[in-house]
Formats: C-alpha cells, sequence, structure tokens
C-alpha cells in the first residue's frame, strides 16, 4: 500500500523556514533485488498507553513502502509471559525494529539479542521501547537513553543539549516525562550525519509526546535532533534528544523517541527518519533521498 503526504504549512521563524507536515503526498522508491529483512517486534507495550496493535501496522507499511524493506512481525509475551514459543531465529534478520515495552526478558532471549546486536545486527527503538528493560546494562547501552520503569539517577545523568552542545545532568531525579500531546519544533544537530542529510534544520512535528527527563549511559551515542521541553507544557526547560544514533560493539541503532500514536507516525518527519535510520541501521547507508515524493515535492 502506498501512503500519501502533504505539506499544510510553512512558517518562517528566524532564518529557517519551520515546516509543518502532516502526511499526505505520494512517496516510493524503486524497489531493489534484494530486500532488507527487518524483525518488527511487538507486544507488551505500557499497557493501556501505547496500542501496538494500531501502531505496528504503519510501522510495517512505511517501511515496506519504500520497496527496500522485507518486514516480519513477531508478538513476544509479557516480561512475566510464556517464551517457549517466541525464539526468532535472529540471524535471518538484518535489523530489529522494537515497538515493545517490557519489563524483562529470560536469560536466552536477552544474550541471543546482545549477540545479534554486537556482531553487527541492527536495531531501531521507537518510542516506548526506550521505557523497557530498565535493569538489563547492556539494552541501556544499546539506546543510550530512556524512561520510567523505575529509572532514576542510578541508570545515569539527563542529557539534554545547553548552548548548543550535548551535557550530562547527574542530580538526582526518576527518568521519564512528557507533557500534553501538542506539535513542537524539531531541531536538527547532525545535518551531515546519513539520517538527517538534506532535511531542514527546523521543522515542525504533529502532536505527540514530548519525551524529556531520559537518562542513561549516553555512551557511543550522537544526538541528530532535539526538541525543546516547554516548562508551559510540564516540561524541562531543556532541548531534549529525540533522534539518536549509537553504537554497540559492530551494530548500529537509531533510536526515536518521537511516534505515541498513529497520528504521530503519520507526520513525514517521522516517517522519512524512521525509513532512513532503518536503512541505516541494518546497513550504515542511507539510499533514501530527502524529497517526500514521486511528485518531486521536497520534504523542506
Amino acid at each position: 500500500m502506498r501512503r500519501m503526504f502533504e505539506f499544510f504549512a510553512v512558517i518562517p521563524i528566524g532564518l529557517f523556514p519551520v515546516v509543518f507536515i502532516q502526511a499526505q503526498t505520494t512517496r516510493a522508491h524503486p524497489s531493489e533485488p534484494a530486500p532488507i529483512r527487518v524483525l518488527l517486534v511487538d507486544g507488551q507495550s505500557g499497557g493501556i498507553y501505547h496500542n501496538w496493535r494500531l501502531t505496528t501496522p504503519v510501522l510495517r507499511e512505511e517501511l515496506e513502502e519504500t520497496g527496500l524493506f522485507q518486514v516480519t512481525v513477531m508478538t513476544a509475551p509479557p516480561g512475566d509471559g510464556n517464551f517457549s514459543d517466541f525464539k526468532p531465529k535472529l540471524s535471518n534478520y538484518q535489523v530489529i525494529v522494537l515497538n515493545y515495552d517490557s519489563p524483562d526478558w529470560p536469560e536466552e532471549q536477552r544474550s541471543q539479542f546482545e549477540r545479534f546486536v554486537n556482531n553487527g545486527g541492527g536495531l531501531v527503538v521507537v518510542h516506548a521501547a526506550d521505557n523497557a528493560f530498565p535493569n538489563w546494562r547492556a539494552y541501556n547501552l544499546m539506546i543510550g537513553i530512556g524512561g520510567w520503569r523505575g529509572r532514576n539517577e542510578q541508570a545515569g545523568p539527563h542529557w539534554y543539549f545547553k548552548e548548543g552542545k550535548l551535557v550530562s545532568d547527574t542530580a538526582p531525579g526518576l527518568a521519564g516525562n512528557h507533557g500534553n500531546r501538542l506539535p513542537f519544533q524539531i531541531v536538527t544537530r547532525q545535518p551531515e550525519h546519513p539520517i538527517m542529510r538534506g532535511l531542514p534544520p527546523v521543522w515542525m512535528h504533529v502532536a505527540d509526546e514530548l519525551y524529556d527527563s531520559l537518562r542513561g549511559p549516553g555512551e557511543n551515542m550522537t544526538v541528530l535532533a532535539t526538541a525543546h521541553s516547554d516548562p508551559k507544557n510540564k516540561g524541562t526547560g531543556h532541548d531534549e534528544p529525540v533522534l539518536m544514533a549509537l553504537r554497540y560493539g559492530k551494530g548500529r541503532v537509531f533510536h526515536t523517541t518521537l511516534g505515541h500514536d498513529v497520528a504521530a507516525l503519520s507526520c513525514v518527519g517521522f516517517i522519512t527518519t524512521f525509513q532512513r535510520g532503518t536503512e541505516w541501521a541494518a546497513t550504515g547507508k542511507v539510499t533514501q533521498s530527502a524529497y517526500s515524493g514521486e511528485v518531486g515535492r521536497r520534504f523542506r
């Protein structure tokens, strides 16, 4: 199925255009003979707060519509569930996309997952998947920062941008917070990274949860984009990471805090960075252009 994208507002702010984008214009890419093999894992995700039954089909479609990916979906049990039937052969895939938030996994699944990423497999962490596995050190190294599920200063510093630089704040406090779901600006911090190359310096994201106060080791982490957490909306007043690229062993990780619901997933900014981030995590390259569709409309 082909998704449509359309821009509906361009708001000049300072020297940079801020593009407010909502999914509606055709996006298509030529098929490749050997598609990238993706395992999309869903299941438990924040109880009633994150409806993976609705969001997984959208994530799958957004990857498959490019012609670059072949997606297999597997639903994992809750952390305290029966894992006897959940034994994916990870070596069959190039990248794992997590739309899943569990407090824990059995040792066998954790070890297999660690080996996959450490040996060069790709990982994409979407929104509440960075709430998962608070006590699994390797996972927290993979994602850089996370929130909720009891995380606090012991999980690592609070990372944010201050005066254009990434800083770590070791002050005590709980990890994970967001205000009401409102539109917000996203600022590109690494314009030459393959995922971000050719995208606007500033753009508007549709109404979504803007995660703040995320904590973690922050090792081997490059913050690709931030968003300002407005104190008027229960925020920190800091520029919080929303898109990150990380390394774990030989593996590449793309972490996006965006994508609470179907509306947020349907923003062309999310779609473009998700598609590009998944390709980069799998291959280390991005072949997808900054164009939003075959009609020739640019993302910016």
